[in-house]
């Protein structure tokens, strides 16, 4: 691919960017789509309805949203979309900051030796193949080779340095003093299954008379002759006690009473709480090979896309559009903009599957089933678009000859391939970076559906708020990082591309956490350590590709230091192993008994003992007996100050034992 057909790819999405952007400030400032983009400002407040006089200035765009994301702090997202919402947002800021360096190391230090590695006379700019940009151009032996080590150093101390300060340790910090402030009003308690007994547990009957007044629980007699018990609900007069009995463990059989902490009230996701234990460990093996089997399904797309990446392939397999392609404007659409587009159109249909298995799997929290659908989303991510796009110019020739070489020669076969399919990596990136963040701006889902329950259904005050969509943008967001960490020393041309979307994300994510989308629950941070370990894992493949092509180049030198640097990383990872993780796993006992003394001390222990037996209600059965939506009826945050997660305990986390 030449230059000029990447400057094509990017100048396509960049007029795609400034359409939709001045659309999106347009269609902002009209009250029909206030339901659209401040659907997050309507649940809590519902303000006086604007002018709907016309004026001149509700039709000229203007950045005054860009200002408003730029401005907010940190401290009023944290308080009005909670920590989730600030895990994600110090995550772009990590990526804008650490490929903002990389960047800037990478073009004036790596381009140039890739462009003069060879003797040779080069072309006009936009004329040169976008290998002569990589380190494909720089020749064996060469002495210049010391600054690809050099760049690789100093991108991944700083990385470490930014996810040490700005991110894990932040980030505990954030924690340790948000963790249980969010819903201080009730103590944790333990979720629990195990042998009925005694009439310890009262188990909530599913009929609806248990939420009118009715008695909501079973006769103990019925619950005490069944050898298994769905999960319990279990409380505690102070968190310490909670927590204990959350990580003690309670028999000598591990499978007979498994706890838990319990999910917040709002988090809790009903359907799941009567799946019975031994199921478990039946759905999730069920559910890998389905999401495997799903990966190699998707061979297919990818390989058709891969094939439209080289013209002359192209040309061969569909010869009515010889003709075609041999028009220089349209041979730079079909090789640097069209592959991309398909794959991304392709790639629409996994998330939704994803949070599908997710829920299948047995997660009794939303928050833990789209914590779920992330992992699986990312990983299909990195395998799909990454690796599989590597190999997929020829699949069966590549397994055979994998099969056929021994296992030392598949690092020198990733060597070669890698570099080589940066240019398809670099259009991924302008295609699904830049133009999605324009759609995240438009909604247009949102506002072809706003559009037809007003036009067609004359609904003029239906609101329908979602939450954000964390199992789609993290895994989106940790891609691009995983990109930019493996091709920055090998084609750092791709490094403005992603500079650009890091640096557009951090306004297009405020402004939707700030106006559109609604805190339902949250994790309470729980993703930084998949942001943590992808950004570790990222970083050692950079160092291990990139000791390979020094292998192939012959730079024994540079090989040995980037062997000492995986070493570095590694120990590196390992200390915040030992140093964070445990902040994200659980709280410090020392924190629980404070809060406990406070609430003691304040006298406000008693009102949390009331609140204890309202908590846990099935509020999803109650807004539907109601005729109100889950959309329409989200807590406010004084609600959410009333209703902590309890602790639970169930054999197998939340499910039956026997």
């Amino acid at each position: 691919m030449e230059l000029s057909a990447l400057l094509t790819s990017a100048g396509i999405n960049v007029a795609v960017c400034v359409v939709l952007s001045s659309l999106y400030s347009v269609l902002r400032k009209q009250p029909g789509n206030l339901s659209v983009y401040f659907g997050r400002r309507l649940t809590h407040v519902y303000p006086t309805r604007p002018n709907q006089h016309i004026c001149f200035q509700r039709f000229v765009p203007s950045p005054s949203w860009i200002v408003k994301a730029w401005g907010t702090p940190e401290a009023e997202i944290l308080a009005g979309a909670g920590v989730d919402a600030v895990v994600f947002l110090r995550l772009i800021v990590f990526s804008l900051r650490i490929f903002a360096v990389a960047a800037f190391v990478g073009v004036v230090l790596v381009l140039p030796v890739n462009y003069y590695g060879q003797a040779m006379r080069h072309k006009q700019i936009h004329s040169e193949s976008l290998e002569v940009f990589t380190i494909a151009n720089v020749k064996q032996g060469s002495k210049w080779l010391w600054t690809h080590c050099l760049a690789l150093y100093i991108i991944s101390f700083t990385a470490c340095l930014l996810l040490y300060f700005a991110d894990t340790e932040k980030m505990c910090k954030v924690l340790i003093s948000d963790d249980f402030a969010r819903t201080p009003s009730i103590l944790r308690s333990a979720l629990c299954t195990g042998p009925s007994s005694s009439s310890a547990f009262r188990i909530l009957s599913k009929e609806p008379e248990s939420i009118h007044g009715k008695p909501p629980f079973s006769d103990p007699a019925i619950a005490s002759n069944a050898k298994e018990v769905p999960a319990a609900f279990v409380f505690f007069k102070t968190r310490y006690a909670a927590d204990v009995a959350a990580e003690v463990l309670l028999s000598t059989n591990p499978m007979s009473w498994v706890t838990n902490y319990a999910p917040e009230p709002h988090d809790v996701y009903w359907k799941n709480l009567s799946i019975p234990f031994a199921q478990l460990w039946l759905r999730k093996i069920a559910i890998l090979l389905t999401a495997i089997g799903f990966s190699v399904v998707f061979i297919a797309p990818v390989t058709f896309v891969q094939s439209l990446t080289e013209l002359n392939r192209l040309q061969h397999k569909f010869p009515a559009l010889r003709g075609l392609l041999e028009k220089n404007h349209m041979k730079q659409i079909f090789t640097g903009y069209l592959p991309s587009v398909i794959l991304i159109l392709f790639l629409y249909t996994v998330p939704p599957t994803m949070m599908l298995l997710a829920r299948i799997e047995g997660s009794i929290s939303r928050s833990g089933r789209k914590k779920s659908a992330c992992h699986k989303v990312l990983y299909f991510m990195i395998w799909n678009v990454f690796f599989l796009n590597i190999v997929a110019n020829n699949v069966i020739k590549y397994i055979e000859n994998t099969l056929a070489k021994k296992a030392k020669d598949v690092p020198n076969e990733l060597a070669q391939t890698v570099p080589a399919q940066a240019t398809f990596f670099m259009t991924y990136v302008l295609t699904s970076g830049w133009a999605s963040l324009s759609s995240e701006l438009m909604q247009p889902m949102m506002l072809i559906c706003n559009w037809f329950k007003r036009a067609i259904l004359r609904r003029k005050d239906d609101l329908t708020a979602f939450s954000f969509p964390y199992h789609t943008e993290v895994p989106r967001v940790l891609l691009f990082g995983f990109l930019g960490f493996t091709f920055s020393v090998l084609a750092p041309l791709i490094l403005p591309c992603l500079l650009v979307y890091f640096f557009l994300a951090f306004l297009v994510y405020r402004n939707q956490i700030l106006n559109v989308y609604i805190t339902k629950y949250e994790s309470g941070g729980q993703l930084w350590p998949t942001v943590h370990n992808t950004t570790i894992f990222s970083l050692v493949f950079m160092q291990l590709i990139a000791m390979c092509v020094f292998g192939l180049k012959r730079s024994k030198t540079a090989v040995t230091f980037t062997f000492l640097l995986v070493i570095c990383t590694i120990l590196f990872n390992e200390y915040c192993r030992q140093r964070f993780y445990p902040v994200f796993k659980n709280t410090a006992a020392e924190i629980l008994i404070e809060m406990d003394q406070e609430d003691e001390q304040s006298g406000r222990m008693e009102e949390i003992h009331r609140d204890l037996h309202k908590a846990y209600f099935q509020f999803t059965l109650i807004s539907k007996q109601m005729g109100s939506s889950e959309h329409l009826s989200p807590p406010t945050p004084r609600e959410e100050e009333s209703v902590e997660a309890p602790i639970a305990t169930r054999p197998g986390l939340v499910h039956q034992g026997k």
